[in-house]
């Protein structure tokens, strides 16, 4: 039988945290033996808000493999590629773009939050916004149909990216004929981790995550600042468990002894200093063996190099079947 195909994937601007570990890595590492799974490192999408910083993308796309080798992405099962290496991409994108209104493109809500978040780069209200980063939606759709995705996992925030994938490959379908999949989106069990400053996502760009490369020292510095209840003023004061973030970080990390947290937090027997310690010493050790990992892979430079080729040329491969169809379909293959 068939497996299906799953498509994911990460912009290569920085090193993964536990908000990219728990909102999707976890899921693709339980998915990747059952589906045939391409995990892309999406280099051309991250150049749409850091076209001016080639350097930082092409640096990170490094630690984005390392990241997934170290996080228990195996290449026996996945296929990690190179978005850019794929021109087959970059000719359906093209394709895509006339079946779209700029009119949609304005209406994407993710889109609109993204350039709101962006002002250095588009303006206060958008009026700089490139061509490039408005139609990235319309590159991702391409990311996910070139390789014939069945299975799309995403955070919340990412729907209204696939919901615009179907609508365009529907038009395609409609005006070409059956020609690609539509596909589906498939949520987290956590689509979305609370930094430490308790906002609802943990983001590099707000500076309130933890990275899964992230030293001793560096994690003790982090989670002593993060957020508990504001109404504790005294070590034995009660609180409340769920309004605290260094509980919140007990219970996604799977801390064997978080009932004892919860019900000392509650009755004011549990300081936060002595909670935030304890915290740190299971952070540490739920961290160490994917940091094991991690090390061995930057040890062995050469075999990222060659999980790297081997998973674009699988991809490469993949979209060229596709897009055989697309253009026999579009009335393209002149010299077939």
């Amino acid at each position: 039988m068939e497996r299906k195909v799953i498509i994911t994937g990460d912009r290569p601007t920085g090193k993964l945290h536990l908000g990219h570990y728990f909102g999707s890595i976890v899921n693709r590492v339980k998915m990747q033996k059952d589906y045939e799974t391409y995990i892309l490192i999406a280099d051309v999408q991250a150049l749409t808000d850091n076209f001016n910083n080639p350097e930082k993308v092409r640096n990170n796309v490094k630690e984005l493999a390392l990241d997934y080798l170290a996080s228990g992405i195996d290449p026996k099962y996945s296929h990690i590629y190179i978005q850019s290496m794929i021109p087959e991409v970059a000719e359906l994108t093209v394709y895509f773009s006339n079946l779209v209104t700029v009119a949609r493109l304005y209406r994407n809500p993710t889109t609109k939050f993204e350039v709101s978040q962006k002002e250095n780069i588009f303006g206060s209200s958008g009026e700089s916004i490139t061509y490039g980063f408005l139609g990235y939606p319309v590159s991702q759709a391409a990311d996910i149909v070139a390789l014939d995705g069945d299975v799309v996992p995403v955070g919340d925030d990412q729907l209204p990216h696939i919901e615009q994938t179907r609508e365009i490959v529907r038009k395609f379908n409609n005006v070409y004929g059956e020609t690609l999949k539509e596909p589906d989106a498939v949520l987290s069990p956590n689509p979305r981790i609370k930094g430490l400053d308790g906002n609802d996502k943990m983001s590099k760009s707000l500076g309130n995550a933890i990275y899964l490369a992230d030293t001793e020292e560096e994690i003790t510095k982090k989670v002593m600042s993060a957020v508990t209840d504001p109404k504790k003023i005294k070590k034995d004061d009660p609180a409340d468990p769920n309004v605290c973030m260094v509980y919140y970080y007990h219970k996604l990390i799977g801390n064997k002894n978080l009932d004892n947290v919860c019900t000392e937090c509650k009755k004011g027997a549990r300081g936060c200093v002595g909670c935030k310690k304890e915290l740190i010493n299971e952070m540490v050790n739920f961290l160490k063996p994917i940091q094991e990992r991690r090390k061995y892979y930057e040890e062995h430079p050469e075999e990222v190099e060659q999980i790297l080729k081997d998973g674009t040329e699988a991809a490469r491969n993949k979209a060229k079947e596709v897009m055989n169809r697309v253009r026999k379909n579009m009335k393209l293959d002149y010299f077939e």
